[in-house]
């Protein structure tokens, strides 16, 4: 199964991508999509949209794993970001592939333990539960691989937990 992870942005979102079979990960791909301020709105959009497109058709994800929105006191930044996050996941939608969301705090704390754990921190383990050889160069590329990696977490959690009380 694959696993396309998204870390939204106007200006970058982040994408990692990895693979799990038998519990284990895989890194197959990261990287980020970058837009011009230069450019209109509904452009930017678009080329989230068909870069995120080409990453499905690319990599045939089972599962879309996206961090949910997080309240700022710029409410225009707010806003952008929720075009990126929309059109990410519309992405997902037109190929039917199921989409999970999550926090901030839930992805830190499902590679670290720690819910308030910095990009450095996050960016450690990422690199170390993927055997990275070095870690990536760009924090949203991470994000992303953390990201996806939560949900293999969070879903193998949920396996080992109905597995050890599925008799009571």
């Amino acid at each position: 199964m694959n696993i396309l992870g998204i870390d939204p942005g106007l200006g970058t979102t982040g994408y990692g991508v990895i693979s799990n079979v038998n519990n284990n990960m895989q890194l197959l791909d990261f990287g980020t999509i970058k837009t011009s301020p230069k450019e209109s709105l509904s452009k930017r959009l678009k080329i989230i949209f068909d870069e995120i497109s080409l990453l499905i058709t690319n990599y045939k994800p089972s599962i879309f794993s996206i961090e949910e929105i997080f309240y700022s006191n710029n409410v225009k930044s707010s806003l952008l970001l929720g075009h990126a996050r929309g059109v990410a996941i519309a992405a997902a939608a037109t190929k039917n592939i199921i989409v999970y969301e999550y926090s901030a705090k839930k992805i830190k704390q499902s590679l670290t333990g720690n819910g308030n754990a910095h990009k450095e921190q996050v960016k450690f383990m990422v690199t170390n539960l993927l055997k990275l050889k070095e870690p990536p160069k760009s924090n949203d590329a991470s994000d992303a691989l953390a990201i996806a990696i939560c949900y293999m977490l969070q879903n193998r959690l949920g396996e080992l937990w109905l597995f050890k009380y599925q008799d009571y």
